[in-house]
C-alpha cells in the first residue's frame, strides 16, 4: 500500500511544505522584530525567490542589506545571495533536510543560517555548515556574523 501523501501545488512550486500556524506566527514575529530593531541596516524578506547555484530557493526569511521599496522596479527572483537565511521547521519537514539546505546557502555566500524549531522554542545559528550555536527557551539570540541580537521570548510569543 502506498502511504505517500500527494504534495500540494504550494509544496511543488516552492519545494517546501505548507507552513503551519505556529510556523507562520514565528515567521511573522521574526520579520517584525528584524524590521523594527534593524531598520536601516537590514531588510527581512519573507518567502522571496532566490537563485542559488542555478536553482530557485524560497527561504522562509532572507536577510538582505537595507533596500528601498521602489514602485515599478520589482523582481520575482533575486540573483544576489542574502546575508542571512532563516528556515523554520514545519511539522512535515525533516531536520536533516533543512540542515542540508544550509550548505548550498553558504556556498552562495550567505554569512549566517538560522534553523528555527518552534516546538522546542529553539534556534540554531550556523556560521558555517556544521558549526552552530544553540539558543533556547527564554535566552537571547546573538548572531555575531550579522551583529543581530533578539530575545527568544519575543520570537516565540
Amino acid at each position: 500500500m502506498d502511504t505517500a501523501v500527494a504534495k500540494s501545488e504550494y509544496e511543488l512550486e516552492r519545494d517546501k511544505p505548507v507552513p503551519s500556524k505556529n510556523h507562520s506566527i514565528v515567521q511573522t514575529n521574526l520579520v517584525i522584530l528584524l524590521g523594527t530593531k534593524y531598520q536601516g541596516k537590514y531588510r527581512a524578506l519573507s518567502e522571496v525567490s532566490i537563485i542559488i547555484s542555478s536553482k530557485e530557493k524560497v527561504p522562509d526569511i532572507a536577510i538582505y542589506p537595507s533596500m528601498e521599496f521602489t514602485p515599478g522596479e520589482d523582481e520575482t527572483r533575486l540573483e544576489n545571495a542574502p546575508l542571512g537565511v532563516i528556515e523554520i521547521l514545519s511539522p512535515s519537514q525533516s531536520l536533516a533536510e533543512l540542515i542540508a539546505k544550509s550548505a548550498a546557502y553558504f556556498e552562495a555566500g550567505v554569512l549566517s543560517y538560522w534553523l528555527v524549531l518552534p516546538d522546542l522554542r529553539s534556534i540554531y545559528v550556523f556560521s558555517t555548515p556544521g558549526e552552530y550555536q544553540l539558543f533556547a527557551k527564554e535566552g537571547r539570540l546573538e548572531d555575531p556574523r550579522l551583529e543581530v541580537e533578539l530575545e527568544l521570548k519575543e520570537i516565540f510569543r
